[in-house]
């Protein structure tokens, strides 16, 4: 059985013999009613048979008047019913109808924000007086008044805050409970200590990288200096001649015109800063001051860098000395 035969069948019905007499019968008395015909311009009127003697004759085709077509088809006989509208049709108007639904709704909630930005300021009828949201009252007043009425919500909804929290954390809820994926609960202090102790390690590692890319001598140097920092919070601002520590410090001073230098006894050059054995024989000096170590065969292997430069400065100070001898003479 097909879609139509079913809607047909269960939905729909045929019109019977006494609606159709009905029907006739409600014809019959509109047509005795009375009856208005229209005159053309010349005062001729048009009957029912004149559009017989107008249509075109075709041969082999039997003539016959409006009356008896009309008789003809009103003797005709309607079997079955209306053919139904078919599924996708009803498909088609259930989803029209959906989308002006969808269509309405928007429209009313489109109206509904533009109404609710349109809102005023909220006002509070707290004891007869009108108070708008921030706590001040409406209509006219001072400054100040404005001020301790404001001032004065802001405590009250502290105070109201405060009591939520003290209820929530006596009911505890006062901590938030973190869980990972699979639902276990994750230890808050122990994560925090982790990362911690991790940003520690990063940072020791920083300054051990920063530590070894320096000279042993610079390592060295460094440590001395933050010992005379650390002993230099224990100092007096004032120091005398009695201070043993800046005496032994002047001692180790070299002055290249200090008479009394051959009557002080000086320590041996044995071992560098770090501890290592030094060279104790003869060396062509360097900018820099460092001694060869023990080891050292006594042949220079360096490309003369170092003594070309010893004699630049010396050529620039020889100039400067010349020229201001110059400019004394003159």
């Amino acid at each position: 059985m097909s879609l139509a035969d079913y809607l047909a069948k269960n939905y729909l019905t045929a019109d019977s013999p006494a609606d159709k007499k009905s029907k006739k019968r409600k014809r019959k008395n509109k047509e005795d009613g009375l009856k208005i015909a229209d005159d053309d311009i010349a005062g001729w009127s048009k009957s029912k048979d004149d559009d017989d003697d107008d249509r075109p004759i075709i041969p082999g085709m039997p003539i016959t008047s409006k009356k008896s077509r009309s008789k003809t088809k009103a003797s005709w006989t309607t079997f079955g019913v209306a053919a139904p509208s078919t599924a996708a049709q009803l498909a088609a108007d259930a989803e029209n109808a959906a989308a002006d639904a969808i269509l309405t709704q928007a429209a009313s909630d489109r109206q509904k924000a533009a109404e609710e930005e349109d809102e005023a300021p909220e006002l509070v009828d707290t004891e007869g007086v009108l108070k708008m949201d921030s706590g001040a009252h409406a209509g006219l007043q001072t400054a100040a008044q404005v001020a301790a009425a404001v001032k004065k919500k802001r405590e009250a909804d502290l105070k109201q805050a405060a009591e939520v929290a003290k209820e929530a954390e006596k009911n505890g809820g006062g901590e938030t409970i973190y869980r990972d994926a699979s639902g276990r609960i994750i230890n808050v202090v122990m994560k925090r200590a982790e990362a911690r102790k991790k940003a520690e390690e990063e940072e020791r590692k920083k300054v051990e990288k920063e530590r070894e890319a320096r000279g042993a001598v610079q390592n060295v140097a460094a440590e001395k200096r933050k010992e005379e920092l650390r002993d230099a919070k224990y100092m007096t601002v004032a120091r005398y001649a009695s201070d043993a520590a800046l005496n032994e410090e002047l001692k180790e001073q070299d002055r290249w015109n200090d008479p009394a230098m051959g009557f002080l006894e000086k320590k041996k050059a044995g071992r560098s800063i770090t501890g290592k054995p030094l060279y104790k024989g003869a060396f062509t000096p360097n900018r820099y001051g460092i001694r060869p170590g023990h080891r050292w065969d006594g042949v220079d292997r360096g490309n003369g860098f170092e003594g070309e430069w010893f004699k630049a400065r010396n050529r620039k100070a020889n100039r400067e000395t010349m020229e201001y001898a110059w400019q004394m003479d003159e």
